[in-house]
């Protein structure tokens, strides 16, 4: 599975291949290769022929790695061309005026995850929706208002004027446009992979963003309206689920239409509104009404907890020199705290595989110099650009944490001082200012299964499990995986039905025994483990969704009301094995079931570039939305 994970995700055709059905992609070594090589040629990174030399070995033996982006994006012509955002995992925005709908669309199609914040006291600020709005209307011919390019910018500008039709005077109110140079569904997507999606996507999105605006005329948008408009533009961009659109929608604890939104158990749902990962603000657990813990008992999903306050306070807990004051939110998995239209860049350390403290130490500031100069990068968004460039936010990452002995672990502290110390002495020998946070603690589902440790903070789910991974039903690889024994399914959405361009396959995983996980250990083991990480290394936040049974609820909300205030920044919640989800991504099963499906498959041990559905002759995304890698 990892081996197809990384194929899918992020090797790319091989220099001088055809892009026939022979064509090679990458392996690994190609991988790492490239990554170097781009480091100093496009980043300016100034590695010497050691340093090249211990980081391609760091990076080849899996002791550490730059994130998912980087490792698709750099040393193609996409960087070059768009800078700053080629590279960013995540992003956020408050949403206090319109340009926040746009900016975010723009950002889940160039491919970062969008957190947003729709607090009342923010989303308050928008102005009345103008009486004369209505919707726009496709008409498909040289005569319309606006003809759509066939461009990631021409979607957003679509978007654009819908919005601002609802709120700006003076701007025409029930334009037309068209839809004929957008390339038909089913055309390939150069460069990013994938297939376009057709014009319909965008449509029906545009249409039902205009019908929840409409909904409000002579009103103000309320969160709920946002939160629909967030998640339907989230819809859009995952296009039959050949791109992720990962989100994080933040509100008020107190307000129910928000708690409620993904009440599946009560029915009447919209299914975009699977698109966001839900939390509130709190800052003192006493004011969670009882509708917030409804999701805890099976009732819908539980929202996971942001604390604000100690976000903008500290850095490590216990170090308050950091105070990042602007943070308005957090990215979608809520390791990085963000201000508003900020983005964040992340690395990895796989720590069980980590020698030596001065290795650990090593590891991490090579890491931290391809972050760095990849944040010197200029931006298409000047607001996105001066904050980045003010900032200098990134997140060295540290997963595998409990495969790690206690004696790697206690390295961590250490580390983080002699890293705050390169980064003071690097900023100035560049002329930067000094990173405001430097170190994480991100989920890690995807880099993880590279080295097939555990991700992040986290302990397996269970030692036998089947994974689920989702892709476009017309992808080629979706063969791949049936003729090699992987069972494949259409996916079922909430209603039951079943949603046929996408599909769920899925793989017979394990770790190798001995592997610390989830049975083993209380929620309250695993909150500990967020304090401690949050202690020793991680200046911006702790990502950690803590595994719990039933009978634990009373114990986790006394913890969190003794510990919560002073020590977790984020944290989420899940039901081990009783959430009810259809088709979860991991599911547990004994070792019989796992030795019986094992007994079915085939690795799939080679793919050539027809098989991951790029154009290796194209670096560029010509249309469409990019994937989140």
């Amino acid at each position: 599975m990892g081996y197809l994970v990384y194929k899918r995700t992020y090797a790319r055709a091989l220099e001088g291949t055809s892009g026939d059905s022979d064509s090679l992609t990458e392996e690994w070594g190609d991988t790492v290769e490239r990554v170097i090589r781009a480091s100093n040629e496009q980043l300016d990174c100034g590695f010497s022929e050691a340093e090249s030399t211990r980081l391609r070995a760091y990076l080849t033996g899996l002791k550490g790695t730059v994130a998912g982006r980087f490792l698709w994006q750099l040393g193609t012509p996409f960087v070059s061309k768009h800078g700053l955002a080629s590279l960013q995992n995540c992003a956020f925005v408050t949403v206090d005026s319109p340009r926040a709908f746009t900016w975010a669309f723009d950002m889940l199609m160039l491919g970062s995850g969008v957190g947003f914040n729709i607090q009342r006291e923010y989303v308050y600020r928008l102005p009345t929706v103008r009486d004369t709005f209505s919707a726009p209307t496709r008409l498909d011919n040289a005569s319309v208002d606006f003809i759509v390019p066939d461009t990631r910018e021409g979607w957003v500008e679509l978007l654009r004027r819908t919005i601002e039709s609802a709120f700006v005077d003076g701007t025409i109110s029930g334009f037309s446009y068209g839809t004929q140079l957008v390339r038909g569904k089913g055309t390939p997507i150069k460069g990013f992979g994938g297939v376009a999606s057709g014009p319909e996507d965008l449509v029906w999105g545009i249409g039902e963003i205009a019908r929840v605006i409409s909904d409000r005329k002579g009103k103000q948008l309320r969160p709920i309206d946002c939160l629909d408009i967030m998640n339907i533009i989230g819809q859009v961009v995952v296009s039959g689920n050949v791109r992720r659109s990962a989100q994080i929608a933040i509100g008020d604890p107190d307000d129910l239409q928000f708690l409620r939104a993904k009440r599946w158990d009560i029915g009447g749902i919209p299914s975009w509104r699977a698109m966001s990962n839900n939390s509130v603000v709190c800052n003192n657990i006493s004011i969670l009404p009882s509708e917030f813990w409804e999701g805890y008992k099976g009732g819908g999903e539980p929202y996971g907890l942001i604390n604000l306050k100690l976000a903008r306070s500290c850095g490590r807990l216990g170090d308050t020199s950091y105070k990042d004051k602007g943070v308005r939110g957090f990215n979608p998995c809520a390791e990085q705290g963000l201000e508003d239209f900020e983005t964040c860049c992340l690395a990895e350390i796989f720590l069980p595989n980590i020698q030596s403290s001065d290795q650990l130490l090593d590891v991490a500031q090579l890491l931290y110099r391809i972050n760095k100069h990849s944040l010197a990068l200029p931006c298409h968004h000047p607001e996105t650009q001066s904050i980045v460039h003010r900032n200098m936010r990134m997140g060295i990452g540290i997963t595998g944490y409990l495969q790690a002995s206690e004696d790697q672990r206690s390295w961590l502290a250490s580390c983080y001082e002699r890293l705050r110390a390169f980064d003071v002495e690097y900023s100035k020998a560049h002329g930067w200012p000094p990173s405001i946070k430097l170190t994480t603690t991100k989920p890690s589902g995807t880099l993880s299964l590279l080295p097939g440790v555990t991700p992040g903070v986290h302990p397996g789910y269970a030692t036998y499990m089947i994974r689920r991974i989702r892709m476009q039903a017309d992808s080629p690889l979706v063969n791949v995986c049936r003729e090699s024994g992987y069972p494949v399914e259409f996916q079922r959405n909430f209603d039951g039905t079943d949603q046929h361009d996408t599909v769920v396959v899925s793989f017979p995983f394990s770790y190798p025994k001995g592997t610390p996980v989830a049975a083993e250990f209380s929620a309250i083991d695993q909150l500990e483990w967020v304090r401690r990480m949050q202690t020793d290394w991680s200046d911006n936040s702790v990502s950690c969704t803590v595994y719990y049974k039933m009978e634990e609820l009373p114990g986790i909300r006394e913890y969190l009301a003794k510990h919560y205030n002073k020590t977790i920044k984020s944290v989420s919640f899940l039901l081990h094995s009783e959430h009810g989800f259809d088709q979860a991504p991991i599911e547990e099963i004994d070792e019989e079931t796992y030795k019986l499906l094992v007994g079915k498959t085939k690795p799939i041990t080679s793919l050539g570039s027809s098989y991951l559905g790029f154009d290796p002759n194209d670096a560029d995304c010509s249309t469409g939305a990019c994937p989140i890698r």
